[in-house]
């Protein structure tokens, strides 16, 4: 169903405040539970108890409405600097806050982002313009500093270090269905993290493992 859509010199009353709440956080709650695909904006009407013409008064449509909900929704929590002034201490606090790796209410809402972003393009970017970007900067931000006091090796490419932990996170909560807590993220950060953190190049690859096949 496209916009409402109102005649020229009318003003849409705003949606705002404790009622813009309500509505990103029955999003979000939605998204969680059925995806991005399932997801209408009939059922969030309803789970906000609100109308759906309400819904138009402030976004285009389900895209926006659902990018809005997840940059902005307090279940998702947000970025916050942290300067533990360690390495490991930075990367605990980022992941075991709320919004972070271990919280399940992101982690299930970027799951449920997933598949539609891959035939999605504006979603994607959205996604990854308002729920990501803020993310990387702020990791690699972290990251940057630990490298001035000398705990990144200068020849450590820091955007493969920045990848690793959400790498494992995604892959241990969704492909292995196993689930996310601080032991976990602990391990990752002290058996994988710190000691390629440290890696002293120069880099070689490896030769190829898998022999050709004779034709």
């Amino acid at each position: 169903m496209p916009p409402l859509a109102t005649t020229a010199g009318t003003s849409r009353p705003r949606v705002e405040g404790q009622r813009e709440s309500e509505i990103l956080d029955a999003t979000v709650r939605l998204l969680v539970d059925v995806g991005y695909d399932r997801l209408t904006l009939d059922a969030v009407a309803a789970e906000a108890r609100a109308s759906k013409a309400t819904l138009y008064r402030r976004w285009k449509g389900k895209a926006d409405l659902v990018v809005d909900a997840v940059h902005r929704a307090k279940a998702c929590g947000g970025p916050l600097d942290v300067d533990t002034g360690s390495l490991r201490g930075d990367l605990m606090a980022l992941a075991c806050c709320t919004g972070g790796l271990v919280d399940e209410v992101p982690l299930s809402v970027f799951a449920g982002l997933m598949s539609a972003m891959h035939h999605d393009p504006e979603l994607m970017a959205a996604v990854h313009t308002r729920f990501l970007a803020p993310r990387v900067e702020l990791v690699t931000r972290v990251l940057e500093r630990a490298r001035e006091r000398g705990e990144i090796g200068a020849e450590v490419d820091i955007r493969l270090l920045f990848a690793v932990l959400p790498a494992m996170v995604l892959h241990r909560r969704l492909v292995m269905g196993e689930p996310i807590d601080a032991t976990f993220v602990a391990r990752v950060v002290d058996e994988v993290l710190l000691p390629a953190a440290h890696f002293s190049g120069p880099f070689s690859p490896a030769p190829n493992p898998i022999p050709k096949r004779e034709s």
